[in-house]
């Protein structure tokens, strides 16, 4: 079984994805069997790891799955691997109100020793207070050591180390051209970036040159997985098509690999490039992603549209998904562009408004699942009318206070803005 190290920071944006790619290739390029992990609900930030590792990087959620399940996924992910690398998600203490969800409770959970990266701009001798404060906040996170990010010169490295001393590992210095371009949900995709691999391999070469990579190794800790479980969401259907590309990305590795192992068929199209789903599916799935931002070519996309009208089993779309099985989709431009119309809502990208949070899903009759489900909702579209159709789910905040039903159901075609991650329990 692999190793592990969780690699976290006081707060948004301190570097912990460079940190992690670095590192993930890096110890790639010293030939170890490097797999890695992300805290939370992140669609985007995984690309990046399968990039840098070649392998599948898997959602870790403690708020929405159970220990036995993050037991189980580390497991999978470690059984082939020298080390697993999971990036953090926020501030290390940050999560949803009034319950676990945070990167400290995931490194918690899995027993592991965490590499806190520090954002140094603007910074001296305080940093002292800021790492003696996370180390001493919550009794039970370990936290094994420190990476200095953007730090500005020499004399500020030394200011730096005079403080913290043998507790830092690496100093990465301040850099603009290591900085991933990113949109309204996140960094730009990983499948956009035509710069990706070259960004990966410098980053790996300063992670190299600047951090202790044997003492990482050294403090990474064997997970504990010993009440691992493996099962996963029943697949939508034996025989199952999912969209594909720049506009359907936001597919969770894990629950397409549950459906895998559960015997389904799986095939995959691009609606961008107007294919259609294929005809003897007898369930699609168009899962979420940025049909906002390809709204005009999905509109004239006739063979995809057509496939998918034509559709003999359940079809199933989340948040963007959703958003095409419906009537009208309105661009940032306020251009309103004809979906499928399989069902009865509008929606609109020119009338922005962030909604986000996890959401404790119950499906009514008629849903793909039966059971009460975990999701989250991460989104700045607006419904700008809603026709005749039964719900698809009741709906609660991550503290339980009730929310709206979610999603609409005609027949065999339903969806919802929720993004389901597994079973609740």
């Amino acid at each position: 079984m692999a190793k592990a190290i969780v690699v976290a920071a006081p707060s948004s944006g301190s570097g912990k994805t460079l940190v992690t790619l670095g590192l993930l290739r890096a110890l790639r390029n010293r030939g170890l069997r490097v797999a890695s992990a992300k805290a939370g609900p992140d669609y985007i930030d995984p690309r990046f790891h399968e990039a840098a590792t070649g392998r599948p990087c898997y959602n870790l959620d403690p708020w929405a799955m159970s220990d036995g399940q993050i037991h189980g996924l580390m497991a999978d992910l470690g059984r082939d691997a020298d080390i697993v690398i999971v990036e953090g998600v926020m501030g290390l203490f940050d999560g949803p109100r009034g319950g676990k969800g945070s990167t400290a409770d995931l490194a918690h959970t899995l027993e592991a020793p965490v590499l806190l990266t520090i954002d140094c701009r603007h910074q001296g001798q305080s940093i002292g207070a800021l790492v003696h404060g996370f180390t001493r906040y919550r009794l039970g996170t370990r936290i094994a050591g420190v990476l200095l990010n953007r730090v500005a010169s020499d004399r500020h490295e030394a200011m730096l180390r005079d403080v913290l001393g043998e507790r830092v590992l690496g100093v990465l210095r301040h850099d603009d051209s290591l900085v991933i371009p990113s949109r309204h949900l996140g960094l730009v995709q990983a499948v956009e970036n035509q710069q990706l691999e070259q960004f990966i391999e410098t980053a790996a070469a300063r992670v190299s040159h600047e951090t202790i990579l044997d003492r990482i190794l050294g403090i990474a800790g064997q997970p504990v997985v010993e009440s691992a479980i493996r099962d996963s969401l029943p697949p939508l259907g034996q025989s199952i098509a999912i969209a594909r590309d720049e506009a359907f990305s936001f597919a969770y590795p894990h629950l397409i690999d549950g459906w895998r192992k559960a015997g389904a068929s799986l095939t995959f199209f691009s609606p961008l490039a107007d294919e259609p789903p294929a005809a003897d599916a007898d369930a699609v799935f168009l899962p979420g992603g940025y049909p906002e931002l390809h709204a005009g070519k999905l509109a004239s996309a006739t063979r995809f549209l057509k496939g998918l009208r034509s559709a003999n089993g359940l079809v199933y779309g989340e948040c963007g998904g959703y958003m095409v099985l419906g009537d009208t989709l309105t661009d940032r431009d306020g251009v309103t562009h004809v979906m499928a119309g399989m069902l009865p809502v509008s929606t609109s990208f020119a009338q922005r408004k962030l909604h986000l949070g996890y959401r404790r899903l119950t499906p009514h009759p008629g849903s793909p699942w039966t059971t009460a489900l975990n999701g989250h909702e991460f989104h700045y579209s607006t419904l700008v009318s809603e026709g005749a159709a039964d719900r698809l789910f009741d709906a609660e905040d991550a503290i339980g206070d009730p929310l709206p039903p979610m999603g609409l159901r005609r027949g065999k075609v339903m969806g919802s803005y929720a993004h389901v991650i597994c079973e609740a329990r």
